[in-house]
């Protein structure tokens, strides 16, 4: 039985009906400045990260959708986290490259596994509990079984979360996460061989090296009809099915994108038995061997329903099958364990309802119809599928700062960690970078310098060396003056926090009345906040730098590993105690708080304006400026002042509101305390 044989009719209508959903997925999933935006900002974070990574460190890789470039409704957050001191090896010769001291070595054992599983026995000492207590003998030898490594591993971080599959799934702020602790591995796994010499056309040879090179990973998952299912580990390719996404143009992209909004807006609401055998990966799946077969010949916004229906008529042979083959290892049929049976008969005879309906089935995509229907009925409506013209010059900018934002938390630990940071984005500012890695690289300055100039202060402080202290004094003072330069309004917070941290009352509010002056302008940029009118007469046409010192500001990130403001060191301690290793605090309220602190030293009637101040914003904020998710340090923030008023009953309620939020900021324990030193029965 061949679906694919059949050619959909390609005339002016049917150009004009792909250029209208071109649209409306360049709405939903990204236009490609977008798309880029979003890579590459995030590509630059994780290089700084991993080149400044000790040998004991834990990497942390984002993964999934947001990976590839996507802001679909729904997508989930997902993470790889590995310990960048084991490494998995294929075979013993493999060991060579590593020095067995600090490295512990692990051999990939798949003899008795399906394709794409394996055993992971450990050859060499571990460091770390979580990996000695998943260990089990077999054959007079020491296995890591990946059950017991889930159990090991899956802390439960949040409130809420599960297990799924080899991943600990949750939900934070309304956006669900999937974490999995991993194994890394350097070299390319030789059952896969076959993708490299698979590839003539796509991706080109530079993309295949690149792939090879950066090896694969072991996720803690077995094949349920494998014969060690719990010791088993499923060898995913994340890295490569990055690589492969970010070489599509875009209108495949927006096509892997329409997969998975059919997936779920049209397949899984078919019936309660299937609407579970399908997932998001065997989209990517289907559009990666469309793509490599050459099975479309042009890919582009006027073809785009063309490229989407041959996706679907192999979606529908595969099924028919009951082989969905992985893409880097063919044997290994991904529907092996979910599809077959008279779920697989069920699920077939849904799909191919659908096929007979032809492409009126994406009539049943509630995020496209419109758009189908606005084709149909005006045909002579002009469409424009130039993407330079469907995103605002404000649309950009948010998109931009927002990604810097997000990408730019560093947490450096202590002076060394700080240089390290410095020196490494030094030798990367020296290599070919596009504009927004460069800009990602100015920020990401800032960042460290912000951290770095406090870092500094902490180690000179009581030393009793006074030509010391007033060196790093102006060491300090520069380096934050600096960072305000490169960065946004709200990195002037720093500055103001460090003249309240050093005594130069009159100094820090000198500077808070700035940042108030600032954040009073209507064209204002606000954590993703904006009009766009008014943005754009402010600063429009302006460089990114100038818009970000005029009309820009972000919440705070505080770093854990150094003090900032001396009454937060309890939530520093406790965030460090619960591996947070930094406090997210709104601008508004850290702007209230320095300014509280500071007038108690001046004049006690203004210090209590700004605690009034602080009151409301926390008690009658509907989120614009307080993020539900950082309610917890807010109400902590509150009650801080109000006990440092005297008003220990306002505190306790404040305090005990504190309990009551996300615990996003892992300040409970010093919640806590502070409730206890209260004394109030």
């Amino acid at each position: 039985m061949d679906f694919l044989s059949e050619n959909v009719y390609i005339d002016a209508g049917f150009q004009h009906l792909c250029e209208s959903v071109f649209v409306r997925l360049c709405q939903i999933v990204g236009t490609s400045v977008q798309v880029t935006i979003r890579r590459e900002t995030n590509d630059i974070a994780e290089m700084v990260e991993r080149r400044v990574a000790d040998n004991d460190d834990v990497i942390k890789m984002l993964s999934g959708s947001r990976r590839e470039g996507s802001k679909l409704k729904g997508s989930d957050l997902d993470y790889m986290y590995w310990w960048n001191n084991h490494r998995v090896i294929w075979d013993m010769s493999q060991s060579e490259h590593y020095y067995t001291e600090n490295k512990t070595l692990i051999l990939s054992d798949s003899s008795e596994s399906p394709p794409g599983f394996t055993l992971l026995e450990l050859r060499t000492l571990t460091p770390y509990r979580e990996v000695q207590s998943a260990c089990v003998p077999m054959n007079d030898r020491l296995y890591i079984s990946s059950f017991l490594f889930r159990q090991q591993t899956q802390t439960h971080h949040y409130p809420g979360s599960i297990g799924h599959g080899p991943c600990e799934s949750g939900k934070v702020g309304g956006v669900e996460y999937d974490v999995a602790c991993s194994f890394a591995c350097d070299f390319w796994p030789r059952s896969a061989s076959s993708r490299i010499d698979r590839c003539h056309s796509w991706p080109d040879r530079e993309v295949v090296n690149e792939i090879v090179r950066n090896g694969c990973h072991f996720v803690p998952i077995g094949h349920p009809l494998g014969l060690h299912e719990q010791e088993e580990w499923r060898i995913s390719f994340s890295l490569a099915e990055h690589k492969l996404v970010h070489s599509m143009n875009h209108c495949q992209f927006l096509t892997y994108g329409l997969l998975k909004i059919f997936l779920k807006e049209v397949i899984d609401k078919q019936s309660e038995e299937t609407n579970k055998l399908l997932c998001s990966y065997h989209m990517k799946t289907v559009i990666f061997w469309v793509i490599q077969q050459n099975a479309v010949l042009l890919w582009c916004p006027q073809n785009l329903l063309a490229g989407f229906w041959i996706c679907f008529k192999l979606l529908l042979k595969w099924v028919y099958e009951g082989v969905c083959p992985n893409f880097f290892i063919p044997e290994n049929n991904l529907f092996l364990s979910k599809v077959h049976g008279s779920a697989q008969r069920k699920l077939f005879l849904e799909l191919h309802g659908l096929y007979e309906k032809g492409l009126d089935c994406l009539l049943q995509c509630p995020s496209i119809k419109s758009y189908i229907t606005n084709a149909l009925y005006n045909p002579r409506l002009s469409i424009c599928t130039n993407e330079d013209r469907m995103i605002s010059e404000c649309d950009h900018d948010k998109e931009l700062f927002t990604e810097i934002y997000r990408n730019t938390l560093y947490s450096p630990k202590n002076l060394d960690h700080c240089i390290k940071y410095l020196h490494t984005i030094e030798l990367m500012i020296g290599e070919p970078l596009t504009q927004y890695q460069f800009l990602m690289l100015q920020l990401s300055t800032a960042a460290i310098l912000q951290s770095t100039a406090f870092t500094v202060h902490n180690m000179y402080t009581n030393t009793g060396f006074n030509k010391q202290m007033y060196i790093a004094d102006r060491m300090s003072c520069h380096m934050l003056k600096l960072a305000a330069k490169f960065g946004c309004i709200s990195d002037m917070m720093y500055i103001a926090m460090f003249y309240c941290k050093t005594f130069r009352y009159r100094e820090a509010l000198y500077i808070t009345e700035m940042i108030k002056v600032k954040l009073a302008q209507p064209g204002l940029m606000y954590s993703g906040h904006v009009h766009p009118e008014r943005y754009t007469e402010a600063v429009g046409g302006q460089s990114w730098s100038t818009k970000m010192r005029q009309a820009v500001a972000h919440d705070i990130k505080l770093n854990s590993y150094t003090c900032h403001i001396n009454e937060l060191t309890p939530e520093q301690q406790s965030a460090l105690q619960n591996k947070k290793v930094g406090l997210a605090i709104p601008l508004f309220v850290l702007l209230h708080l320095v300014e509280f602190l500071c007038y108690r030293h001046i004049d006690t009637t203004l210090a209590q304006i700004a605690l009034e101040e602080l009151q409301l914003l926390v008690h009658h904020d509907q989120g614009l400026y307080v993020l539900d998710l950082y309610r917890d340090i807010s109400w902590e923030i509150l009650g801080i002042c109000q006990q440092m008023t005297g008003n220990l009953q306002a505190a306790l309620y404040s305090y005990q509101q504190s309990l009551t939020q996300y615990p996003l900021n892992k300040i409970h324990n010093a919640t806590q305390m502070r409730i206890q030193d209260l004394h109030i029965t």
